[in-house]
């Protein structure tokens, strides 16, 4: 028996590779299926079954890219509807993978048709769940993004009490859980760095499966304090419910080189949004103007997600030579499936023709501690909760997921100061104040960390945690 996680730390998630005897499944694939077919390949093994946990929001999954490679059937749980040929299965019907069984357990809660997986090896004796959205290590899945019709989100939460205590908690402690999300994804609130647990660890340390907790009190505790999801996310569950374009199509269209003049043609020609994927120190110094910066070192699929409103906007891409590929396949994760061209040579070649080029001014932490004493406007723009837990004092909290709304508190006619927590997102802010013709606009280079070896003034904080 082989079982692989194979964790994707841009999306915070995690697919599955299941081998036995020459048997193969997989649960929750990305949409770019090679890694799968790769290891089937390596261990002689034929894809039987897709498993999906769910109908996904976040991402885009390989299910129907890899039916169509593989010939194995796709399986979701019960009440799920497709557009395409998939096993509805029963809840506790049960598959077979070589040595192994694997038995559906529908988990209704996070999704109506949320399933988790539950693996028996060789023996017979229960192993591990894949347990998707339902379970997370230190949290489990929102209730409500499957919000419809007269079902509301406190109804979900109750549905998920129920499939947590009468499907999941009843299983033995040794149980190993493997999720489908670590920290960083949105589908839970206070997901753990962890990827996998044991079901005993979970009873212990799980806020939301405390053995005394009532149905009431988990509704409640469970729907604090949820921030609205990004825009892209039922889109994503559209194209996971409906099908989608192949991601070799994907990439077929979008790797396309542009000379500057191409490059500048296409833009105008087609409204398309300049995407600027290098390391935030070097778009700093140099940048096409009206860039938008989302770089491929941070969690850049789920930022493209959140801030690009419309999941068909154009794109054209400014890169890191040999980066054309992963960044459309990054892309296309999440849906955003139409790049139109990359600027052939990147950056510098931009620079090379003579074109304007434009700039963002970047200070160090001690710059900062020596305009606040001059009065200087500044802004936080990371997640309220990293706001509430320590700020500089009398600063406003803009979080970059919702900037667009914010924009008329930024002065226009003074400068003034962003950061957030080590300098990524307040550079993806500044390109999208910059784009906006606010040039008035300065990053704060490493963000609250450096902030804090300064004698700036800040809140006391509310916890240790970093």
């Amino acid at each position: 028996m082989k079982i692989e996680q194979i964790y994707t730390k841009c999306l915070s998630q995690g697919a599955y590779y299941i081998e036995s005897k020459g048997e193969a499944a997989i649960i929750d694939p990305l949409r770019e299926v090679q890694p799968y077919l790769d290891k089937a390949e390596k261990d002689n093994a034929k894809v039987k079954y897709i498993f999906e946990t769910h109908f996904h929001a976040d991402f885009v999954s390989g299910h129907i890219t890899l039916a169509e490679k593989t010939g194995a059937q796709i399986v979701y749980g019960p009440t799920a509807k497709t557009n395409f040929d998939a096993h509805i299965a029963k809840d506790n019907e049960s598959f077979f993978v070589g040595d192994l069984e694997i038995v559906a357990i529908h988990t209704p809660g996070h999704t109506m048709e949320s399933t988790i997986y539950l693996l028996k090896d060789e023996s017979g004796k229960d192993y591990a769940i894949f347990s998707g959205d339902t379970l997370f290590i230190g949290d489990v899945g929102r209730p409500d993004l499957a919000q419809k019709g007269d079902i509301t989100k406190e109804d979900l939460a109750g549905f998920l009490f129920d499939s947590l205590r009468n499907k999941i908690m009843v299983l033995n402690d040794d149980v190993i859980v493997y999720p489908a999300h670590g920290a960083g994804s949105a589908c839970g609130k206070n997901l753990s760095k962890e990827t996998v647990s044991t079901i005993g660890n979970q009873k212990q340390s799980n806020y939301a499966l405390r053995a005394d907790m009532t149905r009431e009190e988990f509704i409640e505790e469970v729907t604090d304090g949820l921030l609205p999801p990004p825009d892209y996310f039922p889109l994503n569950v559209k194209l996971n419910k409906e099908g989608y374009e192949s991601i070799d199509t994907i990439l077929e269209k979008g790797t396309k080189s542009l000379s500057v003049e191409d490059f500048i043609s296409k833009t105008e020609k087609y409204n398309a949004l300049i995407l600027d994927v290098r390391h935030q120190s070097d778009f700093i110094h140099g940048f096409v103007p009206k860039s938008m910066f989302i770089g491929l070192n941070g969690t850049f699929a789920p930022w493209v997600g959140a801030l690009i409103k419309d999941i068909n906007q154009p794109i054209v891409l400014v890169t890191p030579q040999g980066k054309e590929q992963e960044t459309i396949t990054r892309l296309a994760r999440v849906g955003f499936d139409n790049v139109i061209g990359y600027l052939e040579g990147g950056f510098e070649s931009w620079k090379n023709s003579g074109e304007t080029i434009d700039t963002l001014t970047s200070v160090s932490a001690e710059d900062l501690e020596v305009e606040i004493g001059k009065n200087a406007i500044v802004f936080d723009v990371r997640k309220p909760g990293e706001y509430e837990n320590e700020h500089i004092k009398d600063v406003k909290n803009t979080p970059l997921d919702y900037l667009n709304d914010y924009i008329s508190v930024f002065p226009q006619d003074k400068n003034f100061f962003i950061h957030c927590a080590g300098g990524y997102r307040s550079v993806i802010a500044a390109s999208i104040l910059k784009a906006k013709g606010m040039h008035n606009v300065i990053d704060v280079a490493g963000g609250f960390g450096a902030i804090r070896k300064t004698n700036i003034k800040t809140t006391t904080p509310v916890c240790l945690s970093s």
